[in-house]
Parts: structure tokens; C-alpha cells; sequence
């Protein structure tokens, strides 16, 4: 398997190859690289498209501490340094995009341009914050499957993309559970700062996304000052990458041509 020790962790990785520009993508809460898997079909080899399992979920052979998303911007930046490219795009969806765009904010010079999906800057309210510590409390206490099954609609919405992608959530161990959650819960509010990226960026957002509303996107759009675009993808969920590449990769790839 192709790991990286980086930060003391395992990251997992995979990397199309080639000679293409680079785009480096990180997978949103509960999912791993794999959520990618139709980008990578669409965009390789014009493009090279890595893709990287986060701390404590996918692949990757976290160490078991607490993490922020800071580190995992640490980690992203350190896997391109071991694979030896300078600037890359760098892509997320949800909490690859936090990580996303905290790699902006500390590293503006290693970012060739910014791709952003189903993702905010701001921090998530009181009520939200509760409802996923009690999450981790019941996936610790009861198992897995209560929350598996009220997340997965709202994540992946029709029912024909639940396999393989619940079976996985179920094999997640409830102590990587908590430690993500907590990476959510006290993340930074970013909101002041989201002036200074001033790359290219491109905005995805479902627009039947209860997790995380169309608004908070189209805000991205008109607040980050080299967005060049915000593309709605009507009947999407949060995941709309992974449920309707067919709206994503056309604009996608023809944004890469322009600014990779």
C-alpha cells in the first residue's frame, strides 16, 4: 500500500502519476480518497490526482492523539513535499475543504488554485456541535449503526450509493469516531481571514445539502476574491461529487485547464 510516514502517521495515498499538473484531494467526514474515484477517472492522466486518507479515517495508520485541522493542512503539505512537487491544486470536500482552505491561509505559495465542495468557513453552531459530540457518545455506547443510518441520507442521499460506503463507516473503530468529531467541534471559525486566499477557486455545492447549506457556498463564492466560480448541482446531497460527477467534472476539468 502506498504510505507515507508524515507527522508521525501512516498517510495513506494514492497517486494517478504522470506527467500532468497536479491536484491534490481530501475526503470529507466518514469517507476516505475513495470518494474520488470519478474525479480521478475524468481528470487522469491530463492531470496528476493525488488523494489522501485524513487522521483516523480511511487507510491511513493515524497515531491515536487528538488532531486539528491544521495538522491535517501539515500533513497534506508534507505529502507533497515527499512526493516532491512545489505548488499543486488542492481540493476538499466538507472537512477536506476546512483543511483546504487552511493550507491557503499557511501555505499561499505551495497553491496553484483552490477546488471547494459542500464546505464553509465558519464554525458549525451550539445545537450542531452537541448533536455530533452525542453522536460519538452513542457510537461508543450503542455501536455504529444508529448514526450510520441517519447520516447516510443526508451524506449520499439515493439509496444506490450506500455500497459500499456504509459497510466502511461501520468498521470505523468508535475511539477514530471521537477524535474526528472533536477535530470538527473545535475548529476555528476562519470567516475573518477568508479575504487573504486570493487564488483561483471553484465552489461545488449540492443543492439539496441539509448538512451544510447551498448559502454557506455561494458565501465562499462571494468572499473569497479569486473565485471564479460557483456551480450548483441541482438534486445533490452533500457528497455531489461523489452522486453526480456527470454536473461536477465538466467545469472541474475546464477550471483546471485555466489555472492548474
Amino acid at each position: 500500500m502506498p504510505i507515507a510516514e508524515l507527522n508521525g502517521q501512516g498517510i495513506f495515498f494514492e497517486d494517478s502519476g504522470g506527467s500532468g499538473r497536479p491536484i491534490i484531494l481530501g475526503h470529507g467526514f466518514l469517507m476516505d480518497g475513495r470518494m474520488f474515484d470519478a474525479q480521478v477517472a475524468a481528470l487522469a492522466p491530463e492531470f496528476r490526482v493525488i488523494r489522501w486518507d485524513a487522521r483516523a479515517f480511511g487507510r491511513t495508520r493515524w497515531d491515536g492523539k487528538p488532531f486539528t485541522l491544521w495538522d491535517s493542512a501539515t500533513d497534506c503539505i508534507a505529502l507533497l513535499d515527499h512526493l516532491g512537487i512545489d505548488q499543486a491544486v488542492v481540493g476538499g470536500m466538507s472537512q477536506g475543504g476546512y483543511c483546504a482552505l487552511r493550507i491557503a491561509l499557511r501555505y499561499p505559495d505551495r497553491l496553484k488554485a483552490l477546488v471547494l465542495m459542500s464546505t464553509r468557513g465558519t464554525n458549525d453552531d451550539e445545537q450542531t456541535k452537541a448533536g455530533y459530540l452525542q453522536s460519538a457518545q452513542v457510537w461508543s455506547t450503542v455501536g455504529p449503526d444508529p448514526i450510520v443510518q441517519a447520516l447516510s441520507g443526508p451524506v449520499l442521499g439515493d439509496p444506490r450509493y450506500f455500497t459500499p460506503w456504509l459497510d466502511r463507516w461501520r468498521q470505523l473503530p468508535a475511539a477514530n469516531y471521537m477524535a474526528a468529531v472533536r477535530n470538527l467541534v473545535d475548529r476555528d471559525d476562519i470567516t475573518s481571514r477568508l479575504k487573504e486566499i486570493r487564488c483561483p477557486a471553484i465552489i461545488f455545492h449540492g443543492l439539496e445539502d441539509s448538512g451544510i447549506p447551498p448559502s454557506d457556498g455561494e458565501f465562499l463564492h462571494k468572499t473569497l476574491p479569486g473565485s471564479v466560480r460557483f456551480v450548483p448541482v441541482p438534486g445533490a446531497t452533500h457528497a455531489a461529487n461523489l452522486t453526480h460527477p456527470e454536473v461536477v467534472n465538466p467545469p472541474l476539468l475546464e477550471f483546471l485547464r485555466a489555472y492548474a
